[in-house]
């Protein structure tokens, strides 16, 4: 079990790190009462490995609580539970920039000056700094920058590459562009199938119209391109942060053009390691509505 205790100067991005953290797998609490961290981590490390990697953020927002740290961490080390502690600094200076930015008072200063509550803070978690098994200097880092060295420090090697999940979804113009959509691609271009009489009744899952639609070079050739896009896409994605892309292919009805187009995309996605999922939105809205396969 990987016990992280997340804790530092307030301002200097606890809440940045306990989000990447989270998206690490980590099951994560905000503001947990130090004098509970025992009976937490004995309940964690009797799921039986279950809850393998827990991130706990404490700070000075317990207020009188938060000099209760020490015992519990001498209580943990004294029962040979294992864990580590993150703690992230910054300069006065921007400290005092961030708060000024987004108006918020400072926790031990709510009436007075920002400076003074940083000083005050520095004071007392000086012990928990000198103990911190990693230190994070924020003063310089981008949000990006951050993540990236939470991920170098707390992912399973190999995890970053599989953290992104892309869904693939078909839809039809005419019902509207899902508002969920990172990308958004029109095969409407592309010969309809609506059109041919014994073709119409059916869907993009129904092999006469898979076939019908991949005869054409032009859609072997935009199935291509798209996936090499996308391919080239997702690695820059995820190095900004981005942990869900939702890919949106339309035809006229999404029954039939983008259906196809949608299933060879996740296939060839899910046959290159990537996590994707798959949703026909529209695939039996023309069924429904108008009684009739279309």
């Amino acid at each position: 079990m990987r016990f992280v205790i997340v804790t530092g100067l307030s301002g200097a991005g606890k809440t940045q790190a306990i989000r990447n953290l989270e998206d690490l797998g980590y099951f994560c609490v905000d503001n947990l009462p130090p004098t509970l961290i025992p009976k937490f981590a004995e309940a964690c490390y009797q799921t039986d490995g279950r809850i393998d990697k827990i991130a706990l953020v404490i700070d000075i927002r317990g207020g009188k609580f938060f000099d209760d740290l020490f015992e519990s961490l001498n209580y943990l080390k004294d029962e040979g539970y294992k864990y580590e502690i993150l703690f992230l600094d910054a300069s006065d200076e921007v400290l005092v920039k961030r708060f000024k930015e987004s108006r918020r008072k400072h926790p031990l200063a709510p009436d007075g000056r920002i400076l003074n509550g940083i000083s005050m803070e520095r004071n007392r978690l000086r012990e928990v700094k000198n103990r911190s098994n990693n230190i994070i200097d924020t003063s310089k880092l981008a949000t990006r920058e951050l993540r990236e060295e939470i991920t170098r420090i707390y992912s399973e090697e190999g995890q970053i590459e599989n953290e992104l999940m892309v869904t693939v979804v078909s839809f039809g113009f005419k019902y509207g562009i899902p508002v969920d959509s990172d990308l958004v691609f029109d095969v409407r271009f592309l010969p309809n199938p609506y059109y041919i009489p014994e073709l119409k009744r059916f869907s993009g899952k129904d092999e006469p119209v898979n076939k019908y639609v991949m005869d054409f070079d032009e859609t072997k050739k935009f199935i291509s391109k798209l996936y090499d896009m996308l391919d080239f896409l997702i690695p820059h994605y995820l190095k900004e942060g981005k942990r869900q892309l939702i890919v949106s292919i339309g035809c006229t009805g999404g029954r039939h053009r983008s259906v196809v187009i949608a299933n060879r995309i996740y296939s060839k996605l899910k046959s290159h390691g990537y996590k994707v999922n798959i949703d026909h939105r529209d695939i039996e809205e023309d069924v429904n509505k108008g009684g009739k396969k279309l």
